[in-house]
């Protein structure tokens, strides 16, 4: 969507918040010993909390309130009973609408603290979000978000998912522009445009550069032995630096 009131901005940020604390609560009370499915239980019950509805439920069907992928699988993971153990990777996935508003945001995480190669992935993860951030302004080419995250990528020695895009949303979950970025088309010229809600999400990872369908669900993963991390904010465009919705 594109801004097009304060009122907007207002219920933008409302639930964009909402879908944060989701995640950062989640995260707190994740432990080794519990069940996605019990992690579930916590951001389904928080989202209830605020009148907040899963916006995967709502759009597609999708039978649970949160998306929670565990080491090779990368995204869409389905909560279930499997247990998790000291020095997973976790990523939370969280996406919710009220009164008509849409936001979406990501974060990754090992269980517990002692997983050093985790720990690094993460750190490298967390900068290329920022580094994406940085050139998300209006007029700029939408691949240069491709350039900032891939020299970051490089410079901590790790690959970039490039498959999984960023993408419009705030009246739905997905919508136009999509392919943010689209990864290898050097003759993508569009550019930001003030006013545009979207996400910006580059997944890092510690090896592979594709993902596919694991045939669970809609579950999509690498081969076993992998990490991968995915940062995700909604933003708004500005002609500076872009209004974060989705900010703990």
């Amino acid at each position: 969507m594109s801004v097009e009131s304060p009122e907007d901005i207002i219920a933008l940020k409302k639930i964009g918040k909402i879908v944060a604390e989701t995640i950062h609560t989640m995260f707190a009370k994740m432990e080794a010993g519990m069940t996605t499915m019990e992690l579930e239980a916590i951001g389904s019950s928080i989202l209830e909390s605020y009148g907040a509805r899963s916006a995967p439920k709502l759009c597609y069907d999708y039978p649970h309130a949160t998306m929670i992928s565990v080491n090779e699988e990368v995204a869409h993971g389905s909560p279930s009973e499997r247990v998790l153990q000291d020095g997973d990777m976790v990523n939370i996935d969280v996406s919710a609408e009220l009164d008509g508003y849409f936001a979406d945001s990501g974060y990754s995480m090992p269980v517990g603290k002692n997983n050093k190669r985790a720990n690094r992935l993460c750190r490298a993860g967390k900068e290329a979000l920022e580094a994406a951030l940085s050139v998300a302004r209006d007029g700029r080419r939408i691949r240069d978000v491709e350039t900032a995250v891939n020299k970051v990528a490089r410079k901590h020695g790790f690959s970039v998912i490039q498959n999984l895009v960023g993408h419009g949303v705030g009246r739905h979950l997905h919508e136009a522009p999509e392919n943010i970025p689209f990864w290898g088309n050097r003759k993508d010229e569009r550019r930001f445009e003030a006013g545009t809600v979207l996400t910006l999400e580059p997944f890092l990872s510690t090896g592979p550069r594709y993902v596919r369908n694991t045939g669970q669900g809609l579950t999509v993963g690498t081969p076993p032995g992998n990490y991968t991390v995915q940062y995700e904010h909604t933003i708004v465009i500005t002609r500076g630096e872009p209004i974060i919705l989705t900010a703990a």
